[in-house]
C-alpha cells in the first residue's frame, strides 16, 4: 500500500473509531444511500439528471434514505461493532436491508404518490447494498492491514485449523494484542497453502521446527478443537527444543460460552498433557441419584470431597452436608462456594467420623439419603509414623459412619478407596483395604442400604499430589527430588475422577467394588522433566533432578486389581467392577482390639504395623 493509502486508511479508521463510531457509520450510511439513489437515476438517464427527473430523484432520496436508516436502526445494526463483525453480522445487515427495500417499495408503489422506475430501483437497491457492506468491510480490512503491517507484536504461529483456531486468529488480527499471527500448522500435509482467516497454512506437524526458523516465530499457540493429552504432549515434544513461548487454548468443551479470544489463552499445564478422551456419563442416572435428596459428603474440605460437593450441587440436591474434621478446609470450601453463589444449600459440619455419638446426631438432624465417604488420612510416609491414627480414622472411622448410615436407613453409601489398597506396602494402603473389608461386612447387616467402594489412583491438583511439590522446587531453582528414576504412578484429573465416582454410585448395587480406568501409568521422572520444561528450563542442566530413594511404605508402581481375571466391565467403559469373595466374619473385633492394645501401650509400634498389614493383606 502506498504512503498516501496508508495515511488515508489511518485517517478513516481514526475518524470511525473516535467517539461514537456507530454514529459516524450512521452518517456514512446516509451519504451512501443518497449516492445510491443518484446512481439509480444517473445510470438510467445521464450523469446530469435533467428535467422533471430531478424532482423524482429528490423525492426518492428523501424517502429511501430515512426508511433504510430507520429499519436498520430498528434491527440494531448500529449496535454492532463492525471491526469485530463476522459473517453472522453481515447476514443480519443483509436481512434488515432487504426488509427496508420492501418497506420502501410499499411506500412508493401502493399509494402511487411517486413511482421510481423499476430499472432505477434495481440499480439503487443493489448499489446501496454494495456500499453499505463495502464501507464496513473496507474499514475492517484497513484495520487488519495496519495491524499486519506493523512491526510491533510477537510473531505467532497457531497450531490447528478448526473453528477455535480461526476464531483466535481473527481475534488477534482485530484486537490490540501483542501477538502477531503469521500462519497455521495443520495435521494434514495436503492442507498446506490453504488460506484461513486471511492467513496461510504453513505446514504440518513435522514442519514446525522449519516454520519456526524460517518465519522467526516467537510464540506458538495450540488451538485444537478437542485436544487429548497425547496430542498436546506430541506438540510439546517438538516445541521444547525450539525456544519459543507456548500457550494453549482450552478445548472448546471447556469454554462455557463457546467463545474464543486472546484472554482465554494460558500456559500449558501438566493437566493438559494428561488430558484424556472425554468421559461419557449417564447424566440421567446421576441426577436420579442426587436430585432433590440430602447428600452427606465426608472429608468435604479435601481435594476429592470438595469437588464431590461442587458436582453434587450441580445435580440439584435438596441440601449438601459438608462434613470435615479440619475447620480451615471447610471454611475455604464454603468461601469458594459462596463466591460462585451456590453455598446456600450447603450445611458445614465439623466432626470426627470416628465419634459415634456425634455421627448419630448428624444423621438424626439432617437425615441424609446418600453418603459419599471421602474422609481419610492419605499421606503415605506420615501414616508410617502414625499407624494407630491411620487405623482409627481410615478403618474404624469408615466402619463407624457406615454402621450409622445403615441404622438411619441411608439409601446409598459410596466410599472413596485407593489403588494402594491392592497388595498394600504401606500402612495407609493397608488401612484402606481394612476399611473396604469393614464396609462390606456392614452391608450384610443393613440390606436396605447399598454400600459400595470406588478405587482409583493419584489425582492431579490434590494437596498431597507430587506436582505442587515439584513446582515449588522449580520456582526455587531446584533441585527437584524424585524418590526413584523408575517410579510410576497412575494419575487422573480430579473432575474426571469425581464424575466417575458419581456415576459408579448411580449404577452400583450393594457390595460393589468399582475400579476406575486410570489410563497408562506415568513415570514420575518424566513428569518432573516435563514440568521443568513447562516452566521454561532445561532439566538436569538448569534445574537438577536428584533421586532420594524410596520412602517407607512406597512401591515402585501401583496396581488397580488383585486379579484382573476377576474384573467385569460395567455400562461405562471407564468403570470396572471387581468380584469379591464374601467376608466370612467381621474383622471389627480385631480392629477394636488393636486400637485398644496400641492405645494403652500393650502393643509395640512394630506389632501394631504387623497387625495392620495382616488384616489388610486379604484380597
Amino acid at each position: 500500500m502506498s504512503t498516501k493509502g496508508k495515511f488515508f486508511g489511518r485517517v478513516l479508521s481514526s475518524w470511525l473509531a473516535a467517539g461514537s463510531h456507530n454514529g459516524r457509520v450512521f452518517v456514512l450510511d446516509a451519504v451512501c444511500l443518497v449516492f445510491a439513489v443518484y446512481l439509480g437515476y444517473a445510470l438510467r438517464l445521464t450523469f446530469f439528471i435533467t428535467g422533471g427527473f430531478r424532482y423524482q430523484f429528490a423525492i426518492a432520496a428523501a424517502v429511501f434514505t430515512p426508511v433504510v436508516l430507520a429499519v436498520l436502526f430498528i434491527g440494531k445494526i448500529y449496535s454492532i461493532s463492525w471491526p469485530q463483525a463476522s459473517v453472522e453480522e453481515y447476514a443480519r445487515l443483509f436481512r434488515w436491508y432487504i426488509a427496508a427495500v420492501i418497506v420502501f417499495c410499499l411506500i412508493s408503489y401502493i399509494p402511487r404518490r411517486f413511482v421510481v422506475p423499476r430499472s432505477s430501483l434495481a440499480i439503487m437497491s443493489f448499489a446501496a447494498l454494495l456500499m453499505l457492506v463495502g464501507m464496513r468491510a473496507t474499514w475492517r480490512l484497513l484495520l487488519i492491514y495496519q495491524s499486519g503491517d506493523s512491526a510491533r507484536g510477537r510473531r505467532t504461529l497457531i497450531i490447528g485449523t478448526g473453528e477455535p483456531a480461526a476464531q483466535l486468529a481473527r481475534s488477534l488480527t482485530r484486537g490490540d494484542s501483542q501477538l502477531r499471527p503469521v500462519g497455521f500448522i495443520d495435521e494434514d500435509q495436503q492442507h498446506k497453502g490453504l488460506i484461513i482467516a486471511s492467513l496461510k497454512v504453513l505446514g504440518a506437524k513435522d514442519d514446525i521446527p522449519k516454520v519456526i526458523k524460517d518465519y522467526s516465530i516467537e510464540t506458538v499457540l495450540i488451538a485444537l478443537a478437542s485436544p487429548t493429552g497425547p496430542d498436546i504432549k506430541s506438540y510439546m515434544d517438538i516445541l521444547a527444543p525450539c525456544g519459543v513461548t507456548v500457550r494453549v487454548l482450552p478445548s472448546i468443551t471447556e469454554l462455557a460460552d463457546g467463545q474464543v479470544s486472546v484472554s482465554r489463552l494460558r500456559s500449558v499445564k501438566l493437566e493438559d498433557l494428561l488430558r484424556r478422551d472425554p468421559v461419557h456419563l449417564d447424566d440421567a442416572a446421576t441426577e436420579k441419584l442426587i436430585k432433590g435428596k440430602t447428600v452427606l459428603v465426608t472429608g468435604a474440605g479435601g481435594s476429592i470431597g470438595s469437588e464431590i460437593c461442587r458436582q453434587v450441587l450441580a445435580k440439584g440436591p435438596k441440601e449438601v452436608i459438608a462434613l470435615g474434621h479440619g475447620e480451615q478446609s471447610i471454611y475455604l470450601l464454603m468461601e469458594s462456594l459462596a463466591d460462585k453463589g451456590i453455598a446456600s444449600a450447603v450445611r458445614p459440619v465439623i466432626a470426627d467420623i470416628s465419634d459415634r455419638e456425634t455421627m448419630d446426631s448428624v444423621f438424626t438432624k439432617y437425615s441424609p439419603q446418600v453418603v459419599f465417604h471421602a474422609a481419610a488420612h492419605k499421606h503415605v510416609p506420615l501414616m508410617e509414623f502414625n499407624p494407630r491414627e491411620a487405623l482409627r480414622v481410615n478403618a474404624y472411622g469408615t466402619w463407624n459412619i457406615a454402621d450409622v448410615a445403615g441404622t438411619h436407613g441411608v439409601e446409598r453409601f459410596v466410599m472413596i478407596s485407593t489403588d494402594k489398597a491392592v497388595h498394600p506396602s504401606s500402612v495407609m494402603g493397608a488401612t484402606k483395604r481394612i476399611a473396604e473389608r469393614l464396609l462390606f461386612s456392614v452391608s450384610s447387616r443393613y440390606p436396605a442400604t447399598q454400600y459400595m467402594a470406588v478405587r482409583f489412583g493419584n489425582v492431579l491438583g490434590s494437596r498431597g499430589s507430587v506436582v505442587p511439590k515439584f513446582e515449588k522446587q522449580i520456582e526455587h531453582g531446584g533441585p527437584v527430588t524424585v524418590t526413584h528414576k523408575d517410579m510410576k504412578r497412575y494419575f487422573m484429573l480430579i473432575p474426571e475422577a469425581v464424575s466417575l465416582v458419581l456415576q459408579a454410585g448411580a449404577i452400583g448395587s450393594g457390595g460393589s467394588l468399582f475400579v476406575l480406568d486410570m489410563g497408562e501409568p506415568v513415570n514420575i521422572t518424566e513428569m518432573a522433566e516435563t514440568l521443568i520444561r513447562l516452566h521454561g528450563h532445561e532439566p538436569y542442566t538448569e534445574i537438577p533432578i536428584v533421586f532420594t530413594g524410596i520412602r517407607p511404605g512406597e512401591k515402585l508402581y501401583e496396581e488397580l486389581f488383585y486379579d484382573p481375571a476377576h474384573v467385569d466391565r460395567t455400562s461405562n467403559d471407564k468403570i470396572f467392577l471387581t468380584r469379591l469373595a464374601p467376608e466370612k466374619e467381621s474383622i471389627l473385633p480385631k480392629v477394636q482390639e488393636i486400637l485398644r492394645s496400641s492405645g494403652c501401650g500393650e502393643m509395640s509400634p512394630e506389632e501394631l504395623s504387623s497387625s495392620i498389614f495382616t488384616l489388610g493383606s486379604k484380597d
